[in-house]
């Protein structure tokens, strides 16, 4: 009983926060639209039973997950959401993991404050934290005005509203993401095999890549695929950092729902979505699940 309930636990969360809110915007997207609040018409009706449901099967069409294929702004937001978050993930990587190196070769009395400074933005509202970079990245605003004091440029730069400032936006608000699990992985590693490899004859940098980075594959993995998968639905970064100019499927399918009021047709969009990070999500989970089998 002790173990059913321990399993029956994280199971009841996932029916609870996953299964059933699934299955509502699956029920949704095999719906019609129509102007009424809900704007859909339902095809299922549980309150009939199983009469209900075998109507609903004989009447089963998926014509809005057709139209998907028919409108071509669809399936280049899904590409170009894609495109953004693997580049934005690269990047994140390319910053992420030197600062986690630092940190995991610290002294160990400053390695609370430098784990205290990466999580510290996350104490403040990341709506706030997106805002204020739309402050900084104006043509008036902060980083502007240095360019300018410092002579380095003649004319403002335009940087809001083009996909630079959603990479810039990306890559700060996620950076955590990545250095967490490589500076776990780099804390615990032993660092007598870097002096093994140093006395083999290896350089510093040569003992880095052959030693260094094959050790800390699991927590790269990990961090890659904690910025890449939240980064496709993007909604926030993209509409306040990106404006008009940045396609991506986060902001198609606000606009479907808010805008457009066309729940059937966002509701296929979000399924399709859901499918597409499923692929991420069961590659971690492996991974995940390879890390603790060859730690035990």
């Amino acid at each position: 009983m002790r173990r059913f309930a321990l399993i029956a636990l994280p199971y009841a969360w996932l029916l609870a926060l996953f299964l059933v809110p699934f299955g509502i915007v699956l029920k949704i997207s095999l719906s019609d639209i129509a102007l009424a609040i809900p704007p859909y018409t339902p095809t299922l009706d549980l309150s009939e039973g199983w009469a209900g449901f075998k109507d609903f099967l004989a009447a089963l069409d998926f014509e809005n997950f057709t139209f998907l294929t028919t409108d071509d702004l669809y399936w280049k937001a899904y590409l170009s959401s894609l495109q953004i978050a693997a580049l934005a993930t690269f990047i994140t990587l390319i910053v992420g993991y030197p600062i986690a190196y630092g940190m995991a070769n610290a002294p160990d009395h400053w390695r609370p404050t430098l784990m205290m400074l990466v999580i510290l933005p996350f104490w403040t509202s990341f709506l706030i934290r997106v805002y204020s970079w739309m402050g900084i990245l104006s043509t008036e605003g902060y980083l502007n005005q240095l360019l300018l004091w410092a002579g380095l440029i003649s004319e403002p730069l335009v940087i809001l509203n083009t996909p630079t400032a959603v990479y810039i936006g990306i890559v700060y608000t996620y950076l955590p993401f990545m250095i967490l699990p490589i500076y776990s992985t780099l804390e615990r590693m032993d660092g007598s095999l870097l002096e093994a490899a140093e006395d083999l004859g290896c350089s510093r940098l040569t003992a880095f890549w052959l030693v260094t980075v094959p050790l800390s594959k699991n927590g790269i993995v990990a961090g890659c695929f904690l910025v890449f998968i939240p980064t496709i639905g993007e909604f926030v970064i993209p509409s306040l950092l990106g404006g008009s100019r940045t396609l991506m499927i986060g902001k198609v399918l606000w606009e479907e729902f808010f805008n457009n009021r066309d729940w059937p047709v966002a509701s296929a969009v979000a399924v399709v979505l859901l499918l597409i990070l499923i692929i991420p999500i069961i590659l971690f989970q492996r991974n995940e699940q390879k890390s603790r089998e060859a730690e035990g």
